[in-house]
């Protein structure tokens, strides 16, 4: 059963940082595929940074030079280091993994849909 567990939310004024973690448990993510998506109350879910098969990253617009996704394959930890926060960062964040699929034409790659789903950790910024 798998299991992805989150940690390191809370309260930050603007400007200030945090880094969040997630622990899986019967997923491997060495080679596999996993991500950070964050959501607001009554806004869709949106993608902030992702690993992909080969250990590529990529960020969203809106966080690119402010947040680093990083993963320790040794303790099979995603984390998600986030600077200059602002407050149109405060969301439910949550992480995400799912294995990656082999296709003849494209080698491994990374499905669209996430299979494995953190409960959420909060982020608050206030100004």
């Amino acid at each position: 059963q798998v299991q992805l567990v989150e940690s390191g939310g809370g309260s930050v004024q603007s400007g200030g940082s945090l880094t969040l973690s997630c622990a899986a448990s019967g997923f491997t993510f060495t080679y596999n595929c996993m991500g950070w998506f964050r959501q607001v109350a009554g806004k869709e879910r949106e993608g902030v940074a992702f690993i992909d098969t080969n250990g590529s990253k990529s960020y969203a617009d809106s966080v690119k030079g402010r947040f680093t996704i990083s993963v320790d394959n040794a303790d099979n930890t995603l984390a998600l280091r986030m600077n200059s926060l602002k407050p149109e960062d405060t969301a439910l964040y949550y992480c995400a993994a799912v294995g990656r699929q082999w296709g003849w034409k494209t080698g491994f790659y990374c499905p669209e849909e996430y299979k494995y789903w953190g409960q959420g950790t909060q982020v608050t910024v206030s100004s």
